[in-house]
């Protein structure tokens, strides 16, 4: 079986709207290989990057100072020690609430995922009144990234790494959480083992493997929570690469929102 290597780029500066955050991820990954050459960019590489500095670059914060929050967000911060405003943000990003209890909101957000507090983070953003939201489109977030660290590189279509953008999400019925991908370039986030056999030779009906979640799931073991190395390399992994040179538009190009979140109709939990 082959190694897999789990490296965190150099630690970005605190990053701010408009950064180009591509530039500054591949002025990081030439340090790395400036002092590891071995590290250099090469095919099948593996670009994880955390949804909180794609949010700060993107824009998708939220000054808590500016937020008038509603009625139903007061009284629920009151009862349970919350901050309203925050708690008016969280109702804001729901497309649908799926429980209100014990100080958190279960919701599903417009993407699709079905998270705690809708992905509103205040962790890690330079600011106490600050707020993170999920990206917009991450997915699309990750393609202007590959795109960009490839330009800035000068590598080939071959040689482009994969980029998964990541976030810490927790599980139905499991105490702590893991780091899982909210969007994905380069890299087709399931991979199907429906038809193949088995170790015993018996064919699998229903095995899909969500080989973007355990990729976010190592990187976030190499770097941490608090390191502030917030883009890891990750190399080694054997993944479906999917075709090169894809717009934001296409919709054939494989999506974390398109292929790994379930349709409501689906859901057996909530």
């Amino acid at each position: 079986m082959p190694a897999i290597l789990a490296v965190p780029l150099p630690a970005l500066p605190e990053i701010s709207p408009r950064d180009d955050l591509a530039a500054l991820i591949a002025d990081a990954w030439r340090a790395l290989a400036a002092d590891q050459p071995d590290l250099a960019p090469a095919r099948g590489d593996i670009l994880v990057v955390t949804q909180k500095i794609v949010s700060k670059a993107e824009g998708s914060v939220v000054d808590l100072t500016t937020v008038e929050p509603r009625a139903e967000a007061v009284e629920f911060a009151r009862i349970w020690e919350r901050d309203a405003r925050q708690v008016e943000v969280v109702l804001r990003e729901s497309a649908d609430v799926l429980r209100m209890e014990r100080g958190i909101v279960i919701s599903r957000t417009k993407h699709g995922f079905v998270c705690a507090n809708a992905g509103v983070d205040a962790s890690n953003t330079g600011r106490g009144d600050l707020v993170t939201l999920l990206p917009d489109d991450p997915d699309g977030s990750a393609r202007r990234i590959r795109d960009g660290v490839t330009a800035r590189l000068n590598l080939t279509t071959e040689n482009a790494p994969a980029v998964i953008v990541s976030d810490s999400f927790g599980r139905p019925w499991r105490f702590g959480i893991v780091d899982v991908a909210l969007g994905v370039a380069g890299i087709a986030p399931l991979v199907d083992w429906r038809g193949r056999p088995d170790a015993d030779g018996r064919v699998m009906h229903s095995t899909i493997v969500a080989v973007a979640d355990e990729i976010c799931s190592a990187a976030e073991l190499a770097a941490s929570k608090t390191s502030r190395q917030p883009v890891v390399l990750v190399r080694g992994v054997e993944f479906e690469a999917t075709k090169e040179g894809s717009s934001e538009s296409e919709p054939s190009e494989p999506s974390v929102v398109g292929d790994v979140v379930m349709p409501p109709e689906m859901d057996l939990f909530t």
